[in-house]
């Protein structure tokens, strides 16, 4: 039985993972940190072989400095990351083996594979929009998955995050350029997650949609990172994606 620190316990991913470790019959939660508590007040002296945090910003920082001073393997899920957070993260994963996603949902990563490689298959002269949507109470935007979307299309074209990102549009804009990438956010309801990719070309458009329906997609997709974290203690210290976890497991 492998120990599991869950940190953002009380969260909606949390209380996901928290009802799946349950039932599973080779995980348990040994410790459980919310907002305002310190991991290693919690955790005491429990043995612990990985930390799945799914919390907030001003958590990541201090759960990888804990996590590397125990030398524990993470499971990171939240998004939003500032330069502080990456520069963290990957100062981290010199120590540490972790797995980061913007999102741990199969069907997205499987997305991410093929939404690059469509855009060298239909070649020059076809348009790049995005819509990213979610549900109301949704703090950030564009999503971390939209970003890392965004991020797979421009580098398909030799450009970047910051030179391709067109969000919104509104008055005389202007043409397109070739190299821009239109992204519309929508928030409301209880929408759990919708990512649209649009090829739009002369005469024909092709749109790449994954629409997610049940939120224990991400908490399962976690645990399968969690679980290729266990499988190998030797596993060296990196940063690691859901695309590594589905191609190697």
């Amino acid at each position: 039985m492998s120990s599991i620190v869950l940190v953002g316990a009380s969260g909606r991913m949390g209380s996901q993972l928290e009802a799946l470790i349950a039932s599973s019959d080779d995980l348990e939660v040994v410790a459980r940190v919310d907002a305002g508590q310190r991991l290693e007040e919690v955790v005491a002296d429990r043995l612990v072989d990985c930390v799945i945090d799914f919390s907030v910003l001003d958590q990541v920082i201090p759960t990888l400095d804990w996590a590397c001073e125990r030398r524990v393997p993470v499971v990171l899920g939240t998004t939003g990351l500032e330069e502080t957070h990456r520069a963290a993260l990957h100062a981290a994963a010199s120590v540490i083996p972790i797995v980061w996603a913007p999102n741990f949902s199969v069907g997205v990563n499987a997305m991410f594979a093929v939404a690059s490689e469509l855009v060298s298959l239909v070649g020059a002269g076809w348009d790049l929009e995005l819509v990213d949507s979610h549900h109301r109470h949704k703090v950030d935007a564009p999503s971390g998955t939209a970003r890392r979307l965004i991020e797979l299309l421009a580098e398909a074209r030799d450009a970047t995050y910051e030179s391709a990102a067109r969000f919104g549009r509104q008055g005389l804009v202007g043409p397109r350029t070739e190299e821009e990438i239109g992204v519309n956010v929508l928030r409301g309801g209880s929408v759990v997650g919708t990512h649209e990719v649009h090829y739009l070309g002369e005469g024909e458009e092709l749109v790449l949609t994954h629409r997610a329906t049940d939120r224990a997609i991400f908490a399962r997709g976690a645990l399968r990172a969690s679980r290729w974290l266990l499988g190998d203690p030797d596993r060296a210290p990196a940063l690691y994606d859901m695309g590594d976890v589905l191609r190697y497991s």
